[in-house]
């Protein structure tokens, strides 16, 4: 047995395999990404925490010699032992090391992976359907994110795809859906255009809002940031419906018709979202580079073939 091996086994440390699964679940509860575990000691002692670990195993130190510069290097055990499990689930592919995460994010993270969202959703018995919903990020989606967001905004753009499939089967399109999703509230920082609404669960794993698509998918409309509103639930929801739309200065253009509502529609006890409607001619919430606001090209698309269809007359 190695020395390190022997250490390992005297200190009664946790297996390696124990402590990826531990890293995974980290992962996870971080939204899918944690500091490299030099600059990350907050993250190592949580997963420490996890395992109960005492103030010796926390801190003693293994001691090598570095035969290339023939010297002795002196790490923590503990630090040891999660990277070796971190280095072998990069092996596996289950998550991104550092140096390929900086590309990605210019940050210096562990990421999880497609590969290891899956393993991760299986240890904690979590349906891979909630991907959809989740707010834990993979490498793969952040790609698509970073291209979305770092696509250039055309002049003329067709919000349209013609060649769009309405029913998603591929990884690859599954995987754009979630991209959308991600870049879209993330543009937004997470609030609702309409309401300002911002809000999370208390896990902090999924959001509240949603990215509503302004041509709707059910229209060929694309998956992309100029295509994508972020909205509340209700907000999104009365959007779809053709409750209000939006002018080409972004603000609030709400309905005729809700004026003609029956008096207990549109109330939660004494607040009437429908005079809420009504009276909001303000600008909406926008991202904070122009470059990601709607075009103008997707917000008429819903205005002129949508909104006027569904309030016939409101020109």
């Amino acid at each position: 047995m190695s020395y390190e091996g022997k250490m390992l086994e005297d200190l009664a440390m946790p297996t390696r395999k124990d402590v990826e699964h531990a890293l995974l679940k980290t992962l996870f509860n971080h939204n899918g990404v944690i500091k490299e575990f030099a600059a990350g000691e907050e993250i190592v002692n949580e997963i420490a925490d996890d395992f109960n670990l005492n103030e010796k195993q926390r801190t003693v130190v293994l001691e090598r010699i570095y035969r290339k510069e023939n010297r002795i290097v002196k790490t923590p055990l503990w630090h040891r032992l999660l990277y070796r499990a971190a280095d072998s689930l990069a092996k596996d592919k289950l998550v991104s090391r550092p140096t390929a995460t900086i590309l990605l994010t210019n940050k210096k993270e562990w990421m999880l992976t497609e590969n290891g969202y899956d393993e991760t959703l299986k240890l904690l018995n979590i349906p891979k359907t909630q991907k959809e919903f989740l707010s834990t990020k993979s490498f793969e989606v952040q790609k698509i994110v970073k291209k979305l967001k770092e696509t250039i905004r055309p002049e003329h753009y067709n919000p349209i795809d013609k060649n769009k499939k309405l029913i998603k089967t591929t990884r690859e399109a599954i995987l754009r859906t979630r991209g959308f999703r991600q870049a879209v509230i993330e543009a937004y920082d997470f609030k609702c255009a309409v309401c300002g609404m911002k809000l999370n669960s208390p896990n902090s794993s999924f959001w509240e809002v949603e990215a509503a698509h302004i041509v709707p998918h059910s229209s060929m409309g694309k998956d992309d940031i100029w295509n994508g509103l972020s909205l509340c639930r209700l907000h999104h929801w009365a959007f779809d419906v053709g409750w209000f739309t939006l002018s080409d200065d972004y603000t609030v253009q709400s309905s005729s018709k809700l004026k003609h509502l029956p008096e207990d529609y549109g109330k939660m006890g004494e607040y009437s979202f429908a005079n809420e409607l009504i009276d909001n001619s303000s600008k909406i919430f926008l991202p904070k580079k122009k470059e990601m606001f709607p075009h103008l090209n997707s917000i008429r698309w819903h205005r002129e073939k949508f909104f006027f269809q569904q309030n016939r007359g409101e020109r």
